[in-house]
């Protein structure tokens, strides 16, 4: 099996608890064809949908398929991780009352406010890293002091004041790093899904404060394809499509205006890529016009590891990466938070290190 058959046969076997032609297509292919499971193993851990995967064949009966080993090993992984996001539920509700305790009432964002709001039938399918919170700009330093007081810090404690969250926050005997957000998209996307736009369309479980299914979707494609610049470099993770495909089976549309072209342009982009590699389910839906047809070619040609799309990918990232340094630096001509952050980078003697290459930048995990 090619990296492109495996990854879609995963992603396949992620809707077969809900899609019936994909689900006689994979029992249909475990019966008949020879599952390369070591490569099935390492892109489905690759793309943090491992125990999404053994949660969905075993709903849909089909472990029966797979050699015996491997079951056992996904049983044991899918333990784990369901302990895990216990813990992590668990933490959330201790940081939600601490908070609420002090009149701020947090938005669980992300995996962990999937978790709360009942998206998956079973908790342990989500690999959850971190606890995503978001609160108002005036109860933000007030939400981070609150958990300094209660022995959660930053390994890094200098703040970006522009950035969508301060560094992430860590205690002894705390499972979960916790990012304390005041924006979810950056500059200039800011006011789509502030704090007000999320409190707005929000609801409660059990007292714990989650962003609607719709919201959710939406901070689930644009915050890596907006602020990690994934849009461009076309990189998708299964997690994050798995994620959509859920969110938009609880919507039956999307009834937000976000009047922003490009925004649109990101997300119909995205879902013709999710709606392809999870086989066309309904509820992913998209307008499929030239743009979103070529973006959806080289995402494919990429899969299939074509040396000129890289090549062409890792031009456009290195373009992408200085004009937003060039933002940046236009910023701080109007904006005070953007200003305080450049003269203070001006100053650091690893920031110039960095930028001629004496330095290297670790990877985001």
């Amino acid at each position: 099996m090619t990296y492109k058959e495996t990854l879609f046969f995963i992603a396949k076997c992620l809707t077969i608890s809900s899609e019936e032609k994909n689900k006689q297509e994979i029992e249909n292919q475990l019966k008949t064809t020879e599952i390369d499971w070591e490569a099935v193993v390492k892109v489905s851990t690759g793309h943090f949908v491992f125990p999404a995967l053994y949660c969905n064949l075993k709903r849909a009966n089909f472990l029966h398929y797979l050699p015996e080993e491997l079951v056992n090993y996904m049983i044991h992984i899918t333990d784990l991780n369901r302990d895990r996001n216990q813990d992590i539920i668990d933490q959330a509700i201790e940081i939600n009352t601490l908070l609420f305790a002090d009149n701020i009432t947090p938005i669980f964002l992300k995996g962990t406010g999937n978790l709360l709001e009942g998206l998956y039938e079973d908790i342990g399918e989500r690999m959850v890293g971190d606890i995503d919170i978001i609160v108002s700009n005036t109860d933000f330093e007030k939400a981070i002091q609150l958990l300094k007081d209660q022995k959660y810090s930053a390994k890094d404690e200098v703040y970006m004041n522009f950035h969508w969250h301060y560094p992430k926050m860590v205690k002894e005997n705390r499972i979960a790093a916790v990012e304390v957000h005041n924006k979810v998209l950056k500059k200039p996307y800011t006011q789509y899904l502030d704090y007000q736009t999320l409190k707005k369309d929000s609801f409660s479980v059990n007292k714990i404060t989650v962003a609607s299914f719709e919201n959710q979707s939406l901070i689930t494609v644009l915050q890596k394809q907006i602020n990690d610049n994934l849009y461009f470099s076309k990189t998708i993770t299964l997690r994050n499509v798995y994620d959509s495909y859920l969110l938009a089976n609880k919507t039956t549309s999307r009834k937000r205006v976000l009047n922003n072209k490009k925004i649109e342009k990101y997300l119909n982009n995205y879902a013709i890529v999710a709606s392809e590699i999870l086989n066309q389910p309904k509820s992913l839906t998209f307008i499929k016009n030239e743009e979103a047809s070529k973006y959806l070619e080289s995402y494919l040609l990429i899969l299939e590891n074509s040396q000129a799309e890289i090549k062409k990918i890792n031009r456009i990232n290195s373009y992408i990466k200085l004009k937003d340094k060039l933002k940046i630096l236009q910023y701080s001509f109007t904006d005070k938070e953007y200003r305080s952050y450049t003269f203070r980078r001006f100053k650091s003697v690893p920031f110039y290190l960095k930028q001629f290459g004496f330095i290297k930048t670790k990877p985001n995990s």
